[in-house]
């Protein structure tokens, strides 16, 4: 049995709109997550906000206020997907660092203990509560906090590239990568905060394509095509 925190990305789960939900796209998760479980494993989830609001992209409004609204857009995603997990016949929990009353709990490590423990998968929404840090930085934090085995990272590339695959068609595929290596190299896996937790906290994080078929299921068995990317 494993503790998994699973990270994905609001625009992959938005589909070929870019924009909202693919309902096709989260009921593929939601199956596989349900496999993860149903073979024993606890499972939480961090969810981006991209597919609602990607405010560092504009200057029209103040960063604080930007950033919160990022975090409405993850509460937003979280409180979608845990009703298609709960069709899946899962039980979920919500859980903020901020109050939203009759829509979410406050996280403490007591509670998201508990729930992962009972079988729930635990969605982590509203990223750490505090502007100027990413979803990554929060997934990392959650994933510490709650003493997690590893981070299952899903984005829409199949892993670390040591140039941008789309601008270079030469780009080479880690396998296998050490954090520090991504902190020295600047590689931008996840974002510097996130990258020295991962380092600090001795946390291993295993990235892959969302659309590869089983990819949940495959990384966090560790058969997968993608980059393990190491804290030793």
């Amino acid at each position: 049995m494993s503790r998994i925190v699973l990270k994905l990305s609001g625009e992959a789960l938005a589909g070929d709109k870019g924009t909202g939900f693919s309902e096709k796209k989260v009921k593929r998760v939601a199956v596989q997550v349900k496999k993860l479980l149903d073979d024993g494993n606890e499972i939480g989830i961090v969810i981006g906000g991209g597919n609602f609001w990607r405010g560092r992209t504009g200057t029209e409004i103040d960063r604080v206020k930007s950033d919160q609204i990022g975090m409405l857009a993850t509460v937003m995603n979280c409180i979608y997907v845990s009703e298609i997990f709960r069709g899946e016949k899962m039980k979920t929990a919500i859980l903020t660092p901020f109050a939203i009353e009759g829509f979410t709990e406050i996280f403490t490590k007591d509670a998201a203990v508990k729930y992962l423990k009972h079988g729930r998968v635990v969605f982590f929404a509203g990223g750490t509560g505090h502007p100027y840090f990413s979803t990554d930085t929060g997934v990392l934090l959650r994933a510490i906090e709650v003493d997690a085995d590893c981070v299952l990272m899903a984005k829409n590339i199949d892993g670390v590239y040591d140039s941008d695959p789309a601008v270079n068609p030469k780009a080479k595929r880690y396998d296998t990568l050490k954090i520090t290596d991504v902190i020295a190299q600047n590689l931008q896996v996840i974002d510097m905060t996130a990258s020295i937790l991962s380092r600090d906290n001795h946390m291993p994080l295993r990235l892959f394509d969302l659309n590869e078929e089983d990819g949940i299921v495959k990384a966090a068995a560790g058969k997968f095509n993608g980059t393990t990317v190491t804290a030793d």
